[in-house]
């Protein structure tokens, strides 16, 4: 945090909105980062309910540079700013807003943060097939990013909610022309795509603590099968720890966190972020 001492009326204030926030350990992260650097910014959670007015204070006020948007916001934010980029309005959530003198600017870290932290991993997607589990906002930023920025041969998608399964996947036809294919998930459609998946990647809150013993998944994976959990709390899930133990290469879901926010952090200073430090909080926060 910073020291409250240096805090000015120069000062440039980032927040979260969401709702709740108390559990976020994105005010951590940002204000280690901010000092890490020696930016004059401080960062706050607030818990909010009215985001139309939420927004109208951001834009008044000359010092609030920066927002994180948490559930259940990241729609209902899109009415009320001036820009958006196209992949983001076609994702259909945003999760970050930047005040440019009074210009509200919105857009998307989830799926560049995912993407990067396959790329990290020594991961490439082109020429393979991606099973997605789950059709969430996270999963439709993921979905979209891929589908647009590799050369992946065939994205899977599975979700119990058909017509947001099929909405994700039409909105995919209209803005790729990727091979998309979707089905109701079952026990036998799981089993089938994960057969001939290269990577899966699971889009759920399944998994996630305290229910750490929860998974969606059978552990019939195949060696050498890549899965990416974007569950970050455990560190290690039921899920990755059986991918693991059946010989997969595994990719946690807090390189996926820890992009995004280093994204943010450099939308909203434009500097490179201190991306140890900020990961060496995550990795408290988590352990503690």
């Amino acid at each position: 945090m910073q020291d409250k001492s240096s805090i000015s009326p120069r000062t440039q204030l980032c927040a979260l909105i969401g709702n709740p926030v108390g559990h976020s350990m994105s005010p951590a992260i940002h204000n280690a980062a901010f000092a890490a650097t020696g930016q004059d910014f401080v960062y706050v959670a607030c818990q909010v309910e009215d985001v139309a007015a939420a927004l109208a204070g951001m834009r008044a006020l000359g010092n609030f540079r920066g927002m994180s948007v948490t559930i259940p916001h990241k729609i209902e934010v899109m009415k009320h700013v001036d820009e958006i980029a196209e992949v983001d309005r076609a994702i259909g959530s945003i999760n970050t807003i930047v005040s440019d003198n009074g210009k509200l600017i919105g857009l998307g870290t989830d799926g560049p943060g995912a993407l990067k932290a396959l790329l990290d991993a020594d991961i490439s997607l082109d020429d393979k097939t991606v099973l997605m589990i789950g059709c969430g906002g996270a999963a439709r930023a993921i979905a979209f990013t891929l589908a647009q920025q590799t050369e992946l041969a065939e994205l899977l998608m599975l979700d119990i909610d058909e017509p947001l399964l099929q909405g994700l996947a039409a909105d995919l036809r209209r803005g790729t022309d990727r091979n998309i294919s979707a089905q109701v998930m079952s026990t036998a459609t799981l089993a089938a795509a994960m057969a001939r998946s290269d990577v899966i990647i699971h889009c759920t809150p399944v998994g996630m603590h305290p229910k750490e013993d929860a998974t969606l998944i059978p552990a019939e994976f195949r060696p050498g099968q890549v899965v990416f959990d974007v569950v970050y709390n455990p560190l290690e899930t039921r899920l990755l720890k059986e991918a693991k133990a059946r010989g997969c290469r595994t990719v946690s879901g807090v390189e996926m966190f820890i992009n995004q926010a280093v994204l943010q952090f450099e939308q909203f200073t434009g500097v490179d972020a201190p991306v140890e430090v900020m990961r060496h909080v995550v990795l408290q926060e988590l352990q503690a």
